[in-house]
């Protein structure tokens, strides 16, 4: 029972990624060690192909989040030195934006 679920899986393996098979070994009888290692190749490539289509959404996400956490720091710094008159939080807070300006904490 073990072998025959063992060989039907692979016959479907082989069924499913058949266009791929012929590409690799056109004429050649494929044994199931063959069927498992391409199948395994197969599956390599379309996740390398996945993980590099998601890298530029990451990449312009993250420069996005980047471009607003900067614009906010640009309107803190912009708020807290409007008025003449300020308290010493002010004072403080402005202080310690303008020092650490480039080393600011962010919470992601």
């Amino acid at each position: 029972m073990r072998r025959d679920r063992i060989n039907s899986s692979i016959e479907q393996l082989k069924t499913l990624l058949t266009p791929e098979f012929l590409n690799q070994q056109p004429d050649s009888k494929l044994e199931k060690a063959d069927i498992l290692e391409m199948t395994v190749s197969f599956l390599r490539r379309q996740q390398q192909q996945q993980q590099q289509q998601q890298q530029p959404a990451f990449s312009s996400r993250s420069a996005a989040v980047n471009q607003g956490f900067s614009r906010c720091v640009h309107e803190l710094l912009h708020f807290l030195s409007k008025d003449e008159v300020k308290t010493q939080s002010q004072r403080k807070l402005m202080n310690q934006v303008l020092s650490e300006k480039s080393a600011l904490w962010r919470p992601w």
